[in-house]
Order: structure tokens, then C-alpha cells, then sequence
């Protein structure tokens, strides 16, 4: 029980580094909080700094979810343990400590815990975004849509009741950290990718 929460404390102090923040402060680009969207993630990266600065934070994001998972594979590789680690991975980007509480959306890090707890899943979770981003141009719809089968895809390939409560949770609050966007999409007015803020 103490390596579970000692691994969960550590998925959380992972997922509180943005990856946003510290490549535009690196990369001298203005602060993503403050422009665009205000949304401290890769898609709004994009929109602020191009497409190199949004390729480092996007893989910083998925990294942060993807280290801790791991570590926990080899230290304690129970679907439990493995479960709560991804999920606090995830929380701490939402709610980051480094930087008051306030951080992205998350899709990127809960592709990361994706990857650390099944690439197969990944890589169905991976395919459904790109399909859908290729036929609409919208990020969040993409990633919605993406989530919201991600659940499905690891009762699948993995069967594990663990992983898959917590996805339900990711996804859940995904959704509600994108109820902004889903409005605009309804609206038609949510941003299209690589759109100029």
C-alpha cells in the first residue's frame, strides 16, 4: 500500500511539470496561459509558437504520462497500482503544483499514461484522433472522440477492470475540461488545427 502511494504521489509530481510553459519560457515564445486559447498544451502551442515548440510539448506531455507508469511496471506492475499512478500522472497536468493549480486539458499526458499501460491501445487511440483530425480539422473533437473510446478499446485488448475504471474517469473529466470546446463545436466555432489565434 505505501509503494502504491508512494508511486501515485510520484505519477503526480510528473504530470505537474508543464511541458507547455517551460518550452515557451526556453524558447522565448510568450506565456500559452496568456495567449491563444490560454490553454497550457501542445495545440496551443502550435497556435502561439509553430510547429517545433507544440512537437516538444506534446512529447513532454506524453512523457510525463508514460515515465511514471513504467516506473510502476517495474516496481509494483499491479493493474491497481498501475491504475492509480496513470490516473494522478493525468491529474497533475490538469492541476499541476509547480504552477498553481492551473494547468491543460490533458489529452496528450492521457495518451502518455495510454502508452505506459498498453501501446496497442495507444495506437488504436492514436489512429481514431488522426482519422478524425484528417476528416474535421478540429483538435478537441478528435481527441473527444478519441477518449471516449478508449475505455472500449482497453476492456479489449487488456480486459483489466483497473485500467479501465480509470480510463472512464480520464475520460469523464476530459469532457469536462472540454466543455468550452464543445459548445464552439456545436456552435461551429471552435478552432481549426494550425488556425491563427
Amino acid at each position: 500500500m505505501m509503494i502504491t502511494a508512494l508511486l501515485t504521489l510520484l505519477g503526480y509530481l510528473f504530470g505537474s511539470v508543464s511541458s507547455a510553459i517551460i518550452v515557451c519560457r526556453l524558447m522565448r515564445l510568450p506565456d500559452p496561459r496568456t495567449q491563444g486559447s490560454g490553454n497550457p498544451g501542445a495545440t496551443n502551442v502550435l497556435r502561439v509558437g509553430g510547429k517545433k515548440p507544440a512537437a516538444i510539448t506534446l512529447l513532454g506531455d506524453l512523457l510525463k504520462g508514460t515515465i511514471p507508469v513504467l516506473i510502476a511496471w517495474a516496481v509494483q506492475p499491479e493493474p491497481m497500482t498501475l491504475a492509480w499512478v496513470g490516473a494522478a500522472a493525468y491529474l497533475g497536468h490538469l492541476y499541476p503544483v509547480f504552477f498553481g493549480f492551473k494547468g491543460g486539458k490533458g489529452v496528450a499526458t492521457g495518451l502518455g499514461v495510454l502508452l505506459g499501460w498498453s501501446p496497442l491501445v495507444l495506437l488504436l487511440v492514436a489512429a481514431t484522433w488522426l482519422l478524425m483530425a484528417a476528416i474535421f480539422r478540429i483538435s478537441s473533437l478528435a481527441a473527444l472522440t478519441a477518449f471516449l473510446l478508449a475505455p472500449l478499446y482497453l476492456w479489449w485488448l487488456t480486459g483489466e477492470e483497473a485500467l479501465v475504471g480509470a480510463m472512464i474517469i480520464i475520460t469523464v473529466i476530459t469532457y469536462w475540461r472540454h466543455r468550452s470546446n464543445i459548445v464552439k463545436i456545436l456552435n461551429g466555432t471552435e478552432s481549426r488545427i494550425g488556425q491563427k489565434s
